[in-house]
């Protein structure tokens, strides 16, 4: 039996999700006509926003259904009325990419060694033409939690409006639009046990955006094409599961990592996150060991075509290149099991005693 140690990458479906999506597929006609089988599938996708408004505290009509949190991020970024980008430096390669093929000013938000934003260096550069300050809630590599409310409490002195990248979030801490107080808020449903190729932007209500896709008046004509029922449906089943609580799994499991270097440790974090190095090997070969073994993990960020790249997000927190290039991502999720961990500790505590005198 192989154990799955990368839901942050994609978690395999939920059944209640299964089940949500294989009854909106019953559905067969189109959210926007108006014939009796159209306002079936249309009561399926009302249903489905408000429940997913209940459980990110927005009202529905604030919610735009995308094809994924990288397009949610790419509305936010380059549809806001701004003149420049504030992004955080650790942020998803979605938001850094999108924001410098925007045509905005673009400055990268510095972080400390813990990967915590600086708010000092927020503060100095937030006066000016008016500015959208862009951070990840949690961080995908490392589960660093970011301090939103000081983020926002900064950028509403400036008149700046504030993003936050919430997808590795969803599922595993509660989130609420109105508490938070940002302005664009991206969700995505395949972090936690939902299907993949569905997301959401959440939208201030009053902030105007300009569609990316043209060609139809869906979403409130800030996102043209027709939804994607079963998706959206697998989207609003999962949002009403329990908060995924891994907390003593993750204890378990960096306690047998005890003394190696876990990026980010001292900071609070989503505990199901863990970003490790075995200083001396290469991140390729513990990742072949591992699946050999049965055990999957990844290195970084899943976003790359399957390669193993360098990670901006532990260069940005000034990590030595050479460690950097040792480190891997450990994700639980909803169906991760003790016995998951005992057979990840097993293997590792073998890998790491066939490396040790390299390592050392």
């Amino acid at each position: 039996m192989r154990v799955y140690l990368d839901h942050n990458a994609t978690s395999p479906l939920r059944p209640a999700v299964r089940e949500a999506m294989l009854a909106a597929m019953a559905v067969g006609g189109n959210a926007s006509s108006i014939h009796a089988e159209g306002r079936a599938a249309r009561k399926v996708l009302d249903q489905s926003r408000a429940a997913l408004a209940v459980a990110l505290g927005c009202l529905p009509p604030m919610i735009a259904f995308t094809a994924g949190g990288s397009e949610a991020n790419a509305l936010a970024l380059r549809a806001a009325g701004v003149e420049r980008l504030l992004v955080q430096a650790t942020a998803h390669p979605s938001v850094i990419e999108n924001a410098r093929a925007s045509g905005k000013a673009v400055e990268l938000l510095p972080v400390d060694g813990h990967g915590r934003l600086d708010l000092a260096a927020l503060k100095r550069l937030l006066p000016g033409p008016k500015a959208l300050v862009s951070l990840i809630l949690a961080n995908n590599e490392t589960g660093v939690i970011q301090p939103v409310p000081d983020v926002v409490a900064l950028a509403r002195a400036s008149g700046a409006l504030v993003h936050v990248d919430a997808v590795q979030a969803l599922g595993k801490r509660a989130l609420n639009f109105g508490l938070l107080g940002c302005d664009l808020l991206t969700v995505a449903a395949h972090k936690a046990g939902g299907p993949v190729g569905v997301g959401a932007l959440v939208i201030r209500d009053g902030l105007v955006l300009s569609p990316l896709i043209a060609g139809g008046g869906q979403e409130l004509r800030r996102r043209a094409g027709t939804e994607n029922l079963a998706a959206i449906a697998g989207f609003a089943a999962l949002v009403q599961e329990p908060l995924i609580d891994t907390c003593d799994l993750n204890d378990r499991l960096e306690a047998a990592l005890a003394g190696l270097p876990v990026f980010g440790d001292g900071v609070e974090r989503l505990c199901t996150t863990t970003c490790v190095a075995l200083p001396g090997v290469a991140a390729e070969t513990l990742l072949m060991q591992l699946d050999l073994e049965g055990i999957a993990v990844s290195a970084g960020s899943a976003c790359s075509s399957g390669k193993v790249g360098k990670s901006h997000v532990l260069a940005a927190m000034g990590i030595d290149p050479e460690l950097a290039r040792s480190a891997v991502r450990l994700s639980l999720g909803w169906n991760s099991t003790d016995a998951d961990i005992t057979r990840f500790i097993t293997v590792w505590q073998a890998i790491v005693a066939r490396h040790q005198p390299k390592a050392a």
